[in-house]
C-alpha cells in the first residue's frame, strides 16, 4: 500500500519492518483485455487506487474498493479475513463501460528480494519457487525459498537454515477450468506467460486464474464474485492442503467470508472483550479507550504460532525447525522480539493469555535443544539482533508467576513442566550466564553482523578474564554496544538468580557446571566470600558489574532544571579500564536513558545520584531537557522511577504526558514502532494504573489510571485445578466466564491525574508507604480503589517528601527472595 494505492494482498511472516520476510503468500486481483490479455506481474504496474471512503478496518475483516487502471472503469471490491493458517479473500469485480475486459486473480510466488547488509548495502536476490495448478479442483499451490534473515543466521545453524521452504495452497469457489489459467515467469515487460501451463519452477514465478463476467442482455454493468481461501505451511504442500481442511473442521472452511469473519472476531473478543471500561464520556476519554482496546489487540499478536496440526493424530501439533532442518512434534512460535517485549508485553501475556505461555516457553526450550541457545530475536531462525539474553527474564517471570514445578499441597498449583523440561530450562539459562559466545575475544558482534555464530552475551569472557583486575564490564574496544550489554547482562544475572530459587534444588545443583571456577574468579576481586551458591553468585554479580560502567565524575549541565550539574552517568570503558567517549556503547539510546537502566537495583541508583531529591532532579532534566525518546523501549520504565524516589505525583504527571504525546487514535497513533506489542503493552498497563518496572520482581509500580472504572476478566491459568481455593473460595472468581475479576475503580480519573489514596483488596497503601502492588494481590482478581485528585497530593511522597519515603520502597522493586510479607486475597 503506497500513496493511496494497493498492489495486492499479502500473507506475511514479517514481524517488524526491520526484520526479514519469510515464505510469504500473496493474491492480486486484476482485469485484462479479452480472455487471453496481459497479466500485470510487475509490482508498480499493478497498482490500483483506493476509492475514497471505502476502506474499513476491523479485527476480523478488512475491506476496500479499488479502481483497476486501463480497464474501462472496472473496479473490484475486496473483503479480507483470516484464521491462523488460512487467508480468505473475496473479490467482487464490476465491469466498466467496455465489455472486452475480464477478471483474473494472480498469485505471485517468487519475487526479487532485497537483502539489507549493514551498514548501507542492498542486494537483490532471486529466490526459487514452484507452482502447480489443478484446474479440475480449482486449486493453485506453490512454494518459495525466501528467508531474508538467513544472512543473519548463526554459523552453527546456517546450513540447516539454508533448506528453508514455505508452501501455499489456494482454492477457489469459482472454476477456472474453462476460462483460463497459466504460469508467468519474470515481471513487467519481461514477463513470459504460458497459457494453460499447469506447473512451473524458478525465479520471479507466478500463477493466475482467469474468469469471465456473466453474459447479460441489459445495459447495466456486469459483476461477479470470486472467493479465494489460501493456506500456508512450513512443512509441505500436502500439509498446506490439510490446513485448509483442518480449518473446515473448525467451521470456517466455507467460502462465506462472513463465517471466517465471525470466528476470527470471536477469537479476538476472547481477549479484547475481557475488558469492561467506563469513562466520563468525553471525546478525550473515548479516544483513550480506543487506543487502549487497540493496544490490547496489538499486544496479543506476538509471538505467533508456526506449529501445524498433525494429519494422522487429532489435537496434536508439529512444526518445522530451521535450526536443524527437521520436523518435530510439539508447539512452536516465532516473532520473539525479546529485547523489547520482556519489559511489559510478556507480563501482559502471562496475565491475559496464560494458556499460551507453556507452549511459548517450550518453543524457546526447543530452540535451545535444536540450536544450542535460547532465542534473542527469533524470526524463523535466530538473528542475533539486539543485545542481552532476556529469554532468561521471560523464563524467570513465568515460573515466578506459577508456570513451574507446581505445589505438593493438596489442591495446590499443578505442574506445568516436566522434570526434563525444567532441567532443560535451567541448563539453558545457566549457559547464558556462564558460557561466552564463539570468538568472544575478537568478534565485535555488531548490529546485524553476518558470518558469526550465536551472539548471546558477547563480552562475557571479559568478566572472567579480568575479574582479578577488578573488571566487570564489556570492553568497548572489543564489542559494540558495550554499556548496554554490561547493564543488560547484570539484569539477566538477576533473573537467572531468581530462577535458581524457583526450580527444584536437585536440578540446579546437578546441572551447574563450572560454578566453582566462575565463583573463584568473581570473588577473587569482589570479596573474600567463600560461602556462595549459584543464587548468591549471580545476585552478587548482578549488583556489582553494572556499577563498573558508572562514572561518578561524569556530569551534564542542568539546562532545564537549573542549579548544579547532574552528576553520575554510565560510560563505556576500554579493555584496559580507560573511559571511552560518552557517546559510545549504547543500543537505541544514550548515556541519559541508560543511566536509569538499573531496574533491579533502584535504591543504589538513587543513592549514586545523591539521594531522592537529586535523583528526581535528574529525571526532570531527562524529561524537560529533551533527552527522553519514548519511541524506543529503554525509556519505558523511567516515568515510574519517580514513585520509587518519594515523588509519586511526578510519575502520575509523566505517565499522562507520555500517553498523550505518544499515542492517539489515528493511523500514525504510535510515536515509535510497535515492537511486537511492547509499545502497546506500556499503554495497557499504564491505563490500568501500574507497570512492571522490574519484570521479575513480581511487583508493579503504581502510576495513574486513565479510566473511572475498568474491569478485566483474568483467565484461569492452566496450572490451577478446579479444586483450587482461588476457584472454590474466591469472591472474585466468575464461574460464568471461568475467570477472575480484577476491578479497578478510579472515579474522575479522566480529568484527575493525581492519586490521593489507594486501597488494594482492602489494604490501605498509606502516604508514606511504598507505591507498589504485587502480582500476588491481583493474580486471582481483586479490587483496586483509587481516590483521584486534580492536584498533586502527598500520597507516595507527592512532589517530593524526600525524608519520608525510605530506601525499602525503592529496593522493593527488586527481588526479595522468599518474601511473604505482601498481602494477597484471603479466600473465604
Amino acid at each position: 500500500m503506497n500513496n493511496g494505492t494497493i498492489r495486492g494482498f499479502m500473507g506475511t511472516r514479517q514481524p517488524a519492518i526491520w526484520m526479514g520476510e519469510s515464505a510469504w503468500a500473496a493474491v492480486v486481483p486484476g482485469i485484462s483485455s479479452g480472455s487471453d490479455g496481459d497479466i500485470l506481474t510487475g509490482f508498480e504496474e499493478r497498482a490500483m487506487p483506493k476509492i475514497a471512503g471505502t476502506e474499513k478496518f476491523g479485527v476480523g475483516l478488512y475491506s476496500v474498493e479499488l479502481v483497476i487502471p486501463e480497464s474501462g472503469g472496472s473496479t473490484v471490491e475486496v473483503l479480507m479475513s483470516a484464521s491462523s493458517r488460512v487467508g480468505h479473500l473475496q473479490f467482487t469485480f464490476k465491469q466498466g463501460s467496455e465489455s472486452q475486459f475480464q477478471p483474473y486473480i494472480f498469485l505471485p510466488t517468487t519475487r526479487p528480494s532485497t537483502i539489507f547488509h549493514n551498514p548501507n548495502t542492498f542486494e537483490i536476490t532471486y529466490p526459487n519457487g514452484t507452482v502447480q495448478i489443478s484446474p479440475s479442483t480449482s486449486e493453485i499451490c506453490g512454494s518459495n525459498t525466501e528467508m531474508q534473515d538467513f544472512i543473519l543466521a548463526p554459523n552453527s545453524i546456517k546450513d540447516a537454515a539454508s533448506h528453508f521452504t514455505g508452501w501455499y495452497c489456494a482454492t477457489f469457489d469459482t472454476s477456472f477450468n474453462d476460462t483460463g489459467y497459466g504460469i508467468t515467469v519474470g515481471s513487467g515487460d519481461s514477463t513470459m506467460r504460458t497459457e494453460r501451463a499447469e506447473s512451473g519452477s524458478g525465479e520471479e514465478l507466478g500463477a493466475y486464474a482467469r474468469f469471465q463476467f456473466p453474459s447479460s442482455n441489459g445495459t447495466e454493468n456486469k459483476s461477479m464474485t470470486v472467493n479465494v481461501r489460501i493456506a500456508t505451511s512450513l512443512i509441505s504442500v500436502d500439509q498446506a492442503k490439510y490446513n485448509l481442511n483442518a480449518d473446515s473442521e473448525n467451521e470456517i472452511g466455507s467460502f462465506n467470508i462472513q463465517d471466517t469473519q465471525s470466528v476470527t472476531e470471536n477469537a479476538w473478543a476472547e481477549k479484547v472483550g475481557r475488558f469492561q471500561v467506563e469513562t466520563d464520556g468525553s471525546s478525550d476519554s473515548e479516544e483513550k479507550l480506543a487506543v487502549f482496546m487497540t493496544g490490547v489487540f496489538h499486544a496479543m499478536q506476538y509471538p505467533y504460532e508456526v506449529h501445524e496440526p498433525i494429519p494422522t493424530t487429532p489435537n496434536s501439533q508439529q512444526y518445522y525447525s530451521a535450526y536443524d532442518n527437521t520436523i518435530h512434534e510439539g508447539e512452536s512460535y516465532s516473532g520473539y522480539s525479546i529485547w523489547d517485549t520482556y519489559r511489559a508485553e510478556w507480563a501482559l501475556l502471562i496475565l491475559l493469555a496464560p494458556e499460551r505461555i507453556p507452549g511459548m516457553i517450550r518453543s524457546m526450550l526447543q530452540d535451545f535443544e535444536e540450536g544450542g541457545w535460547l532465542p534473542m530475536w527469533k524470526n524463523m531462525i535466530e538473528t542475533n539482533i539486539m543485545v542481552g539474553t532476556h529469554a532468561d527474564s521471560l523464563l524467570a517471570e513465568a515460573v515466578l508467576k506459577g508456570f513451574g514445578a507446581g505445589s505438593a499441597e493438596e489442591n495446590g498449583i499443578q505442574t506445568t513442566f516436566t522434570t526434563d523440561e525444567l532441567t532443560t530450562m535451567w541448563k539453558a539459562a545457566w549457559k547464558d550466564a556462564s558460557v561466552p559466545p564463539v570468538g568472544d575475544s575478537n568478534v565485535v558482534y555488531s548490529d546485524r553482523e553476518e558470518d558469526v555464530d550465536y551472539e548471546v552475551r558477547a563480552g562475557l569472557s571479559t568478566f572472567f578474564e579480568q575479574y582479578s583486575a577488578g573488571y566487570g564490564w564489556v570492553a568497548n574496544d572489543i564489542h559494540s554496544e558495550s554499556v548496554s550489554r554490561t547493564l543488560d547482562y547484570a539484569y539477566d544475572d538477576h533473573a537467572v538468580a531468581l530462577l535458581s530459587t524457583l526450580i527444584p534444588g536437585e536440578i540446579v545443583q546437578g546441572n551447574t557446571p563450572n560454578l566453582d571456577e566462575i565463583a573463584a574468579g568473581f570473588y577473587n576481586s569482589s570479596s573474600a566470600n567463600t560461602n556462595y551458591n549459584v543464587t548468591s553468585l549471580l545476585n552478587d554479580r548482578s549488583l556489582a558489574n553494572p556499577w563498573t560502567v558508572w562514572n561518578d565524575t561524569a556530569s551534564a549541565p542542568a539546562l532545564a532544571t537549573g542549579g548544579e550539574d547532574i552528576k553520575g552517568f554510565v560510560q563505556a570503558r576500554q579493555q584496559n579500564g580507560d573511559w571511552a567517549a560518552t557517546t559510545d556503547g549504547f543500543t537505541e539510546g544514550d548515556r541519559w536513558v541508560y543511566s536509569f537502566a538499573f531496574v533491579h537495583d533502584v535504591a543504589e541508583l538513587v543513592e549514586r545520584r545523591g539521594g531522592n531529591e537529586s535523583f528526581v532532579k535528574s529525571l526532570n532534566e531527562f524529561y524537560d531537557g529533551g533527552w527522553v525518546d519514548f519511541t524506543n523501549e529503554p525509556a519505558h520504565h523511567t516515568p515510574y522511577l519517580y514513585a520509587l524516589a518519594g515523588a509519586a505525583s511526578y510519575t502520575q504527571e509523566r505517565v499522562r504526558e507520555i500517553a498523550k504525546s505518544n499515542y492517539n487514535n489515528t493511523p500514525n497513533g504510535l510515536s515509535g514502532n510497535e515492537d511486537c506489542g511492547q509499545m502497546s503493552a506500556w499503554y495497557v498497563f499504564s491505563a490500568m494504573g501500574f507497570y512492571p518496572v522490574n519484570p521479575v520482581s513480581g511487583v508493579y509500580v503504581v502510576g495513574s489510571p486513565f479510566f473511572s472504572s475498568l474491569n478485566v476478566s483474568i483467565p484461569v491459568p492452566p496450572f490451577i485445578p478446579p479444586s483450587h481455593p482461588s476457584i472454590t473460595s474466591n469472591s472474585f472468581y466468575n464461574s460464568t466466564t471461568n475467570s477472575y475479576d480484577l476491578r479497578i475503580l478510579a472515579p474522575g480519573a479522566e480529568s484527575k491525574p493525581y492519586v490521593k489514596s489507594l486501597k488494594v483488596n482492602g489494604r490501605v497503601i498509606g502516604d508514606k508507604e511504598e507505591p507498589l502492588i504485587s502480582h500476588e494481590e491481583i493474580r486471582f482478581g481483586g479490587l483496586i480503589e483509587f481516590e483521584m485528585s486534580d492536584k498533586a497530593e502527598r500520597w507516595g511522597g507527592g512532589r517530593g517528601a524526600w525524608a519520608e519515603i525510605t530506601s525499602d520502597a525503592r529496593r522493593s522493586s527488586g527481588v526479595v527472595f522468599n518474601d511473604q510479607s505482601r498481602s494477597s486475597i484471603v479466600f473465604d
